[in-house]
């Protein structure tokens, strides 16, 4: 059985709100950059000597001033008759944060879905992460992913290459950054904040890893 997805407008206009928020930014294609191969077990670092020098490709960076961006969300805030932001919501490695709110029932996961599909169309975007609080919602994103990649396929010629982090198999964490295409990751939040010894693994050097940091590879993307 295929499953047919209807286009709702409000869906539609949410996507198209955060898009406006970086109107003004230009598309611009992957940024190639050489992926840390690591060192081994001998502290003898891996690389082209050995072949095992690979490509990684990352987003381009946010080109928009910070008085862009705000004159942007404000426009966006005044067609939605919200209270207008005085300033941007920065953190430590984010330029800007966006909430966008939404009833439950009303198609959040499928709205974020074709918010990654139109980044990439309009920006040129192609590696995203969705932080979930639970294991059952991650199972649940990934569920959503794999059934609505024949529709949005449909709609935009291509399909997310997606995966749930699991700090066992981090040769998946190779593939997110060498491959080109449109890139989800899918992460519990306990991977940064847990205090357990398996759910700290994202900030250790591993062994098994090539003495790199989990965190370190995803953040160059």
């Amino acid at each position: 059985m295929k499953l047919k997805f209807k286009v709702q407008p409000y869906q539609t206009n949410a996507v198209e709100s955060v898009i406006e928020c970086f109107f003004g930014q230009v598309n611009t294609q992957s940024i190639s950059y050489r992926i840390d191969p690591g060192v081994n077990r001998n502290g003898i670092s891996l690389g082209p000597d050995l072949d095992l020098e690979v490509n990684g490709f990352r987003n381009s960076e946010i080109q928009l001033t910070d008085t862009q961006l705000l004159a942007n969300i404000r426009t966006v805030q005044q067609r939605q008759n919200l209270i207008e932001s005085d300033l941007l919501v920065q953190s430590a490695g984010c330029k800007v944060n966006l909430d966008v709110e939404m009833e439950t029932g009303t198609g959040k996961t499928y709205c974020y879905i074709k918010t990654i599909f139109e980044m990439y169309k309009q920006y040129g975007w192609t590696k995203f992460i969705v932080v979930v609080p639970s294991i059952a919602i991650r199972e649940g994103v990934l569920k959503s992913l794999e059934i609505t990649a024949d529709h949005f396929m449909e709609c935009y010629g291509k399909k997310i290459r997606f995966f749930g982090y699991n700090s066992k198999q981090l040769h998946q964490l190779e593939s997110f950054s060498s491959d080109s295409g449109i890139n989800v990751m899918v992460i519990n939040i306990q991977a940064f904040n847990a205090t357990g010894k398996d759910s700290r693994r994202i900030f250790e050097e591993l062994d098994e890893f090539q003495s790199r940091r989990p965190i370190d590879v995803i953040s160059s993307n």
